[in-house]
């Protein structure tokens, strides 16, 4: 395939590459580099493209993974090395910005909305926001997932309930 083909293979192709990266990313904006980023990609290695294969999904394939590198990039860039003894790596942002007397008072008031629960709805619901994951919480409750599941739920339509003013 000459390039003069190349090109105009990979041009008909945008509508499609379009759609597809707008359903990767859900933006606009880095659907847009994301297209960007695989036409690049494929013009630069055109000479790894075989013969008539199929350009179509040489394509996708180039945008998919471009997508998911550039996911794990983001990733990894969020990531820091909490500085504790068993160095647990978390998935947050160094920089905070400062807590606001206004929040302070509105955590205070959930904290007091969430004490007044009867234990069996806000014991899981506090091992829930302690990071438990479900099924953790139902092996060391001895309950089954779905009363977990359930009880989480409604304690949460609870607290909606009674915090509306916040």
């Amino acid at each position: 395939m000459t390039a003069i083909e190349f090109n105009q293979q990979l041009i008909k192709l945008e509508d499609k590459l379009e759609r597809f990266a707008m359903s990767l990313t859900s933006d606009h904006e880095e659907a847009k580099d994301l297209l960007q980023e695989t036409y690049y990609k494929a013009l630069a290695n055109r000479d790894k493209f075989v013969g008539y294969s199929n350009l179509k999904a040489w394509t996708f394939t180039i945008m998919k993974n471009t997508f998911i590198n550039n996911y794990r990039k983001k990733q990894k860039e969020n990531t820091h090395n909490d500085k504790t003894e068993n160095n647990y790596f978390l998935n947050q942002a160094e920089d905070r910005a400062p807590v606001r007397p206004d929040s302070e008072f509105a955590i205070i008031e959930i904290n007091k909305k969430i004490q007044e629960l009867p234990d069996e709805f806000r014991v899981p619901f506090k091992m829930f926001l302690s990071g438990y994951k479900y099924k953790e919480i139902a092996e060391q409750l001895n309950l089954k997932i779905g009363t977990v599941k359930s009880r989480i739920f409604f304690t949460r339509k609870k607290l909606s309930e009674k915090l509306q003013g916040y």
